[in-house]
């Protein structure tokens, strides 16, 4: 590979990583707000089915990246964006933190209250995404390169879908338990929002095959790389 293409690939991996470092951080910070879809009327432990938080919306997107990545730029890279994405949610925390701590004025739109009861429990939102979020990333990681070891390269819907079904479960079954021991969330809505979150989870995995797919095969002929292939940066 040229110089050339090894930089415009280059400058492709810190896009894929400014979107990843986004979704993760802005997950953490909308979290608090629920919304329902409801496209069937299905009663699940006492809760409507797909009765969810919006932190969930964008975190689909971080697995669908770091999937990319690892197809790509290999488990090393992948594993190297999951690392700055705890350390961008442990930056963001501290920016929350300070703020939540300097007085506003008598004419500040947001007042006191009003920020904290937006952001206060963000110090526990993001503590618990980080936990289950850092274990969930690398478990997809491992298990997706498993699968493309097993596979020789081929068959990528299979280690897209079977290693992001499995660390989603993870993350959705130990960040549910973490906000409900922390008091943020009550139990009597636990099994609800479990199967909830799991189960658009496994729909939006689903769904977003067909992407990585269009993006593995752009790669592939920008690149001109070969099933199994992957770019090595500067």
């Amino acid at each position: 590979m040229s110089l050339k293409d090894k930089l415009l690939a280059q400058r492709i991996y810190f896009v894929l990583g400014g979107l990843f470092i986004t979704s993760l951080v802005v997950s953490n910070l909308i979290f608090q707000k629920f919304f329902y879809w409801h496209p069937f009327d299905i009663d699940i432990f006492g809760s409507k089915l797909f009765e969810i938080s919006v932190g969930i919306l964008p975190y689909p997107i971080t697995f669908l990246i770091t999937d990319l990545i690892s197809e790509i730029y290999g488990k090393k890279r992948a594993n190297d964006i999951v690392v700055v994405g705890i350390f961008a949610s442990l930056f963001s925390l501290l920016i929350i933190y300070t703020a939540s701590n300097v007085p506003a004025t008598k004419w500040s739109y947001v007042d006191d209250s009003t920020f904290k009861l937006v952001f206060g429990n963000t110090a526990l939102a993001v503590f618990s995404s980080m936990v289950t979020y850092l274990f969930a990333q690398f478990v997809d990681i491992q298990i997706y390169h498993f699968w493309k070891r097993l596979t020789k390269g081929n068959h990528l819907w299979l280690r897209n879908n079977f290693s992001t079904w499995f660390s989603q479960f993870v993350d959705t079954f130990t960040i549910v338990t973490l906000l409900c021991s922390f008091g943020i969330i009550e139990w009597e809505n636990f099994a609800g929002l479990l199967i909830s979150g799991f189960a658009f989870k496994v729909i939006i995995a689903l769904l977003d095959t067909p992407f990585l797919y269009l993006g593995v095969f752009l790669f592939r002929k920008r690149f001109k790389l070969k099933v199994n292939e992957e770019i090595n940066l500067l």
